[in-house]
């Protein structure tokens, strides 16, 4: 038997804009497999993660060990446009280094 899987892969591709200033608390994600509007609204509240590694090692609070890895919680907000984008906003905002990152889209909270 397989493990299950909880999450899904997305993309940041950049903040929310408009021609001249940038919402950097809002970011862009494109998750994969999802092409339309329709499709996401599966995605509208679930939580989203973006694991980066710092350069200094911190005592992990729940397995008491040391990592140099570190969590930017978000949550899936709305969509964006029509070819399957949606809005996620984070508990502290992405940096720029994030553009083009892998974040995770776990399959949780369920609304179903």
């Amino acid at each position: 038997m397989q493990p299950t899987k909880l999450f899904s892969k997305g993309i940041v591709t950049g903040f929310r804009r408009g021609q001249r200033n940038q919402t950097v608390n809002n970011s862009l994600v494109k998750i994969e497999g999802v092409t339309t509007k329709a499709d996401t609204e599966f995605y509208h509240g679930k939580r989203i993660a973006y694991i980066y590694r710092a350069q200094k090692s911190r005592k992990n609070r729940i397995t008491k060990r040391e990592t140099k890895l570190r969590v930017i919680w978000g949550k899936v907000r709305r969509s964006h446009g029509s070819s399957g984008v949606v809005r996620a906003a984070f508990k502290k905002n992405l940096p720029p280094k994030a553009i083009g990152a892998t974040v995770r889209v776990m399959l949780y909270p369920s609304r179903v």
